[in-house]
């Protein structure tokens, strides 16, 4: 999945350019943006799940401590439903868990033009791209049927009913 989501976004990942990488995880995805956007360009990692964040921190310190330092790659722990605007505009935002519905905090943070890339849905889940252009105007098109866990806060991914 991650090879579909880099060539749809990768107009938007090119040097120079920001993005916002929700559900970060492991970090892997997160350093592959950040190779395509390049010395100047800068990703932006979150993930609810604090033991993820520290991991991904240190695989990532230990593979690439330079775009650690200056700062090309940030992991930080936060709920990524809501983006990170402090870092916003985005050139393009990728989201590794399915988002209920439209989301609509993660739209508002992309740049125009600019790319989001993000399985919606419940129980029928597809992968969406919006894509908002040079005006704001946002047009949206699904690309294939998905099945990801649910994008939610930390208490409810470890209850009983997601087990």
């Amino acid at each position: 999945m991650h090879g579909y989501a880099l060539e749809n976004l990768h107009e938007y990942l090119q040097p120079g350019m920001r993005a916002l990488d929700v559900g970060s995880g492991s970090g892997y995805l997160t350093a592959c943006m950040a190779e395509m956007v390049g010395d100047n360009g800068r990703i932006v990692g979150i993930d609810h799940i604090p033991g993820l964040v520290e991991g991904s921190k240190r695989v990532l310190d230990r593979h690439y401590s330079e775009w650690m330092q200056s700062g090309r790659i940030k992991v930080l722990t936060g709920d990524g439903r809501k983006g990170y605007p402090y870092e916003a505009p985005y050139d393009s935002i990728h989201v590794g868990a399915a988002s209920s519905h439209v989301p609509t905090e993660l739209i508002a943070q992309l740049k125009s033009p600019g790319r989001l890339f993000v399985p919606v849905g419940n129980f029928s889940q597809n992968i969406v791209v919006y894509d908002k252009d040079c005006n704001g105007n946002l047009k949206e098109h699904e690309i294939m049927a998905v099945r990801y866990v649910p994008l939610t806060d930390p208490e409810k991914q470890c209850s009983e009913e997601f087990s």
